[in-house]
């Protein structure tokens, strides 16, 4: 049997702020891997191409406020840092 992944453990790098605002990341990151990982059957973020969290952006949050879209926004800016990858978004022009 595996362990589930502990994605408090994989941000726990490169999130800062307020005990607020690393619980709201958290929150979000376990909300994106596990629509991915529904989706797509990616269990971890190691597993993800950038079109995979494209997906998430365009597809789960169409009917999201626009605060909602930017605070996810900035959580997948904490993945990609974490993940150490270059993918851009831009996913906010056009809201």
């Amino acid at each position: 049997m595996s362990k589930p992944f502990d994605m408090e453990l994989f941000l726990g790098a490169v999130l800062t702020g307020s005990y607020a605002t690393r619980q709201r990341h958290l929150r979000q990151a376990k909300l994106i891997q596990m629509e991915i990982a529904e989706r797509w059957r990616r269990k971890t973020p190691w597993a993800w191409q950038r079109k995979h969290v494209a997906w998430f952006l365009d597809h789960r949050l169409t009917r999201s406020s626009k605060a909602t879209k930017y605070y996810y926004f900035l959580t997948v800016r904490l993945l990609i840092r974490r993940l150490e990858r270059s993918w851009v978004f831009n996913h906010l022009a056009g809201t």
